[in-house]
């Protein structure tokens, strides 16, 4: 599912036939205002929502909304994985060398070469994970 038109946290969660818990719902906000947020991020976006909500469960909530497609997670090299709502568009992304700020990269347009690899040992290849590094403007 592409959030490019956010549909309610609770609407998202009962199409994926997920319960509509608090938690799960306050993660969805906290993503829907801000992108690629750590772990870290969200947990604390969760407690400013809800109050006390332990580490794991905040854990347990991004790992099944990943899992349901909610949620996409990246890890670029050398930072923590991030967790972002855009999903289902092979988009890309560009970070930062010196902040570690990251931006989404829409795909190519055309003929998408990192989609067509050299040679795919039998796979069934749907995305391709590329990852642009370099400095944004803040850092420039």
């Amino acid at each position: 599912m592409t959030s490019t038109a956010p549909l309610p946290p609770e609407e998202l969660l009962r199409g994926a036939g997920l319960r509509v818990t608090a938690t799960r719902t306050a993660a969805l906000h906290a993503l829907e205002e801000t992108r690629h947020a750590t772990a870290d991020d969200v947990l604390g976006s969760v407690r400013a929502r809800l109050g006390t909500v332990s580490v794991q469960a905040v854990y347990d909530v991004l790992h099944a909304l990943t899992d349901a497609g909610l949620l996409r997670r990246i890890e670029p090299a050398g930072h923590p994985a991030r967790y972002e709502r855009r999903t289902g568009d092979n988009h890309h992304h560009v970070v930062c060398r010196s902040c570690g700020a990251i931006g989404d990269v829409d795909c190519a347009v055309g003929h998408a070469p990192c989609l067509t690899p050299s040679d795919d040992n039998g796979f069934a290849v749907e995305t391709a994970e590329v990852t642009y590094w370099g400095l944004c403007p803040r850092c420039r």
